[in-house]
């Protein structure tokens, strides 16, 4: 059987394989909108291989348009592809060798070949003629962001952006949160209701930026077998053969304060008890399309995941998230034996039992239903 594309992702979190490229043009659709907020910064890239990178590509050919400080990145010895791209004079003896993390430093950027564009052809020869404002540097260590030489080059950083390893995704957040560095970050939508990053989101401390829920092409070490991944692919122009993959669910984080955060929901649905369902197990109603929360409800409710999209904080509270392990910590019920029952006869689904605290609720025509993945809020 072949697997999904989710299931891909979740192996290679496990297998702690963390080479998943971002393209190009899905950098550029996000960042777009910050153009402003990266003026006079230095940007550190440090989970990329920097000559494969394409979030080094991008601030260095949008050097001079962003009026960057300065741009930095970071490659380990332990990447696959480490010192394939980049082919430097002095880094032909190194390859036969054992290989070692390096860090690019460009702090100038400019059309030194004339061919009236700015790009890596020109990183290339800038960094062979080593200047004091464009070097690259050989690190002491092969570690990954947690050396302690990454961790002086975040120090020195205004704004980290990259796509962390899947694998070590919560560490990461830790990380920057224990720095106070701004941050503009890839990673699954499941984040949401990671332990460790939803209390960030409650205190808004981290949230989503423009891009959410969306499914991305990646170039990783994976094959892509399944048929309706490889027609996406190919949708975007991407070629499935050359181990390009679609990866859906995925969310740019950040805490870098954004004009859509103030952007308030427009509620229009007035609430009334058949069309808002009270839980069997908690009291609060069913909230089941964003776009339905009731504009004269002001106790608590439950709605989905997408609600973090649209969450305004001057306008609702976050209170708490679903989650099975963490479900007793707000007294959600055990699931009546009754509902049970009902659940079992309709839907001939039995992997429920009594002792599972969950949301369940009945519909207005008495169809019992179990939702998926619900956040707590409460209009301010």
């Amino acid at each position: 059987m072949q697997k999904s594309r989710n299931s891909t992702l979740q192996q290679a979190k496990d297998s702690k394989n963390d080479e998943f490229y971002t393209q190009l043009q899905d950098i550029e659709k996000e960042l777009m909108h910050y153009r402003n907020f990266f003026k006079w910064k230095t940007v550190f890239c440090n989970c990329d291989d920097p000559y494969e990178s394409n979030f080094l590509k991008y601030f260095a050919i949008n050097f001079n348009a962003l009026k960057l400080k300065k741009l930095i990145a970071t490659g380990y010895s332990t990447s696959s592809i480490a010192y394939t791209q980049l082919d430097l004079f002095w880094f032909k003896d190194l390859k036969d060798k054992k290989r070692k993390a390096y860090k690019i430093e460009i702090e100038e950027m400019y059309d030194i070949n004339n061919d009236w564009s700015e790009d890596l052809e020109d990183i290339k020869i800038l960094l062979q003629q080593w200047t004091w404002k464009n070097k690259l540097t050989l690190l002491d260590w092969d570690w990954d962001f947690r050396s302690n030489e990454s961790i002086e080059l975040l120090k020195e950083a205004d704004v980290v952006v990259t796509n962390p390893p899947f694998s070590l995704f919560r560490d990461y957040v830790a990380q920057l949160i224990r720095y106070n560095k701004k941050f503009i970050i890839l990673w699954n939508m499941n984040a949401i209701t990671y332990k460790e990053i939803f209390p960030l989101i409650k205190d808004n401390k981290l949230w989503i930026w423009y891009g959410f829920n969306m499914s991305m092409v990646y170039k990783t070490k994976y094959p892509n077998l399944l048929e309706a991944n490889r027609k996406f692919v190919i949708s975007k122009w991407y070629d499935p053969d050359e181990w390009f993959l679609k990866v859906p669910a995925i969310c740019w984080y950040t805490n870098i304060d954004i004009k859509k955060r103030h952007e308030e929901i427009l509620m229009y649905k007035k609430y009334t008890p058949i069309d808002y369902p009270t839980y069997e197990t908690f009291d609060a109603i069913d909230v089941g399309n964003i776009s339905e929360i009731p504009y004269d409800y002001n106790w608590i409710m439950w709605v989905p995941k997408t609600f973090m999209d649209k969450y305004n904080p001057e306008q609702f509270e976050i209170l708490w998230y679903e989650r099975e392990d963490e479900n007793i910590k707000v007294w959600i019920k055990n699931m009546p034996k009754s509902f049970l029952d009902s659940y079992k006869k309709h839907w001939w689904k039995w992997h429920y039992t009594s002792w599972m605290k969950m949301l369940c609720f009945y519909t207005s025509d008495w169809i019992p239903k179990i939702p998926f993945s619900r956040i707590l809020i409460r209009k301010k």
